[in-house]
């Protein structure tokens, strides 16, 4: 690659230790994939925050890096392993909370905003059409890269810290706009009426297309939540970082040769396959983080109603916070239900806790089955509502 005066004295180390390990990460990968050059990146998310993921040698890396790092672009990062405020409420040991909030202190050392959410783009990290980013988590890149027209790759979490750490990328497949177009016309030949309909079409683009680039037709309307919730199922069973909806979605394609179809039989396959559970004993929703809009229908399906297991409602503090003033958090507390801030079923340490999820979200339940073992409802939010409280 060819790199500027500035870049090179990166890489030589004169601003810093935590600078040069982070231009000799960028500069191996651009290498790697044939990048030209650098790129200055607006804003950066990182994962691979919780404690879980990352275990002892991580939060050695993190500490080592925050020693002289500070983040040079505004930089979020995603759910860490416990509500960092309220984690006893969640079951969390006390041994893993510290470990939690050592990581979030290396963070905040590089001048990381210590905000934990799949969803930044709800609460102010937000990229314009045509900006160029360094994020990490897959919903989120999906989302970024096909609802807002950003242009991101997938990042690592060493490598997005790395981007943080200079305000630099290595320009090559999604940030080039030959790399963005659509491979295949996927046909929905059926409604979509509710979230999991969304999930599902995720799931079933996966099974028939593969991780080839979707152009999807037949999609009349789409609001950001079903987006936000699409985004995350296409991520996690197609690989995809990029999806194209006609008439919806900003960026320009070229409309390619293959096609297939997903008729009203392709979600209801879906949706079996995602669910081999009769009984749970955990219901959780917010995954990706709930919206304001979500708050809002959880507290008035709660309202007068008490749940009997555990039910968890993940969402980022400052929907939460906004929420709160709105009554929408006393509404869902009073009926016993938990509100868990900063984190989500795909990332706490819940293996051995519980054995079944009903979720409404079809990437928790590719978690909870890989990483937890649990078994799986997959079912729209008033049947997680009526699980929790029957």
């Amino acid at each position: 690659m060819k790199l500027t005066k500035e870049e090179q004295e990166m890489l030589s180390g004169k601003q810093g230790n935590a600078v040069k390990k982070s231009m000799e990460i960028l500069t191996a990968l651009g290498d790697i994939f044939g990048a030209e050059r650098l790129i200055d990146v607006k804003s950066v998310q990182i994962a691979g925050v919780s404690y879980h993921n990352l275990e002892e040698a991580g939060l050695e890396f993190l500490e080592e890096m925050a020693k002289d790092g500070k983040a040079k672009v505004f930089t979020t990062l995603n759910p860490a392993g416990m509500d960092l405020k309220e984690w006893q409420k969640l079951g969390i040991s006390p041994e893993f909370a510290e470990k939690q909030l050592k990581v979030i202190e290396a963070f905040s050392k590089m001048g990381v905003k210590t905000t934990c959410t799949c969803t930044p783009y709800l609460i102010g990290n937000r990229p314009k059409k045509g900006d160029h980013i360094a994020w990490s988590e897959s919903s989120a890149v999906c989302f970024a890269n096909s609802v807002l027209g950003a242009y991101t790759n997938r990042e690592g979490g060493p490598s997005a810290i790395a981007s943080a750490l200079t305000g630099k990328t290595p320009e090559f497949d999604l940030h080039l706009d030959k790399n963005r177009q659509a491979q295949v016309i996927v046909e929905v030949k059926t409604p979509l009426k509710t979230l999991t309909d969304w999930g599902a079409l995720g799931h079933a683009i996966g099974e028939k297309a593969g991780k080839k680039i979707a152009l999807i037709t037949g999609v009349k309307k789409a609001d950001e939540d079903s987006l936000k919730i699409f985004s995350a199922s296409i991520a996690t069973y197609a690989g995809a970082a990029i999806f194209h909806i006609e008439g919806i979605t900003p960026n320009k394609t070229v409309k390619p040769k293959e096609r297939i179809e997903i008729a009203a039989q392709d979600l209801a396959k879906s949706k079996a396959f995602l669910t081999d559970a009769s009984e749970v004993d955990i219901i959780a929703v917010g995954c990706p983080h709930c919206s304001l809009a979500e708050m809002e229908t959880i507290a008035k399906a709660l309202e007068g109603k008490k749940v009997k297991k555990e039910f968890w409602i993940c969402v980022s503090r400052e929907i939460k916070d906004k929420a709160a003033e709105k009554g929408f958090v006393k509404k869902i507390e009073a009926s016993g239900a938990k509100i868990a801030c900063d984190t989500c079923m795909a990332v706490a340490p819940l293996k051995g806790r519980f054995k079944g999820l009903a979720t409404n979200s079809a990437k928790a339940i590719f978690y909870g089955r890989g990483k937890n073992s649990f078994k799986t409802i997959f079912c729209d939010l008033d049947k997680c509502i009526e699980e929790a409280t029957r």
